[in-house]
């Protein structure tokens, strides 16, 4: 009766284990594919910079230029476009090369663990801020 209780937990738990290590490679996984799909969407905004955007069409009811500006005196301007563009994509490129280095770390330490040993809090740890740090580069692509 005590081999097949010790069988049946050996088998439970190869089977948690194999459970969480795919669970880890999904997550490293999509990682990688985030990754790939913010390079790929900041790359056409690095292009897009030469292009010139297409002019509006005036409206016959907008006031006429010589309309005095409003009671708050003359409207501000924007900060440069072209500046903050620069910047955050120089940004968005430091947080990919740290978004690799992050994948890499998690594909080594997870080579190194034993198969028939549980997965450390320290994996888990990393593929959290993998998916964090992923989500942040997303966010930053949009704006």
């Amino acid at each position: 009766m005590q081999g097949k209780r010790t069988h049946a937990s050996a088998r439970q738990e190869a089977s948690m284990l194999h459970r969480g290590r795919r669970f880890l490679s999904r997550i490293s996984l999509a990682a990688a594919i985030t990754g790939l799909l913010v390079g790929f969407a900041v790359a056409p905004a690095l292009f897009s910079a030469a292009q010139k955007p297409p002019q509006p069409i005036p409206s016959p009811n907008a006031p006429a230029a010589s309309f005095p500006p409003g009671m708050n005196g003359p409207g501000i301007k924007d900060p440069d476009a072209k500046v903050l563009d620069r910047e955050n994509q120089a940004q968005v490129k430091a947080e990919i090369e740290k978004l690799y280095a992050l994948v890499f770390e998690l594909r080594e330490t997870v080579k190194q663990t034993d198969a028939n040993s549980t997965l450390s809090l320290t994996v888990v740890k990393k593929a959290q801020a993998i998916e964090k740090l992923a989500k942040d580069i997303k966010d930053r692509a949009k704006n």
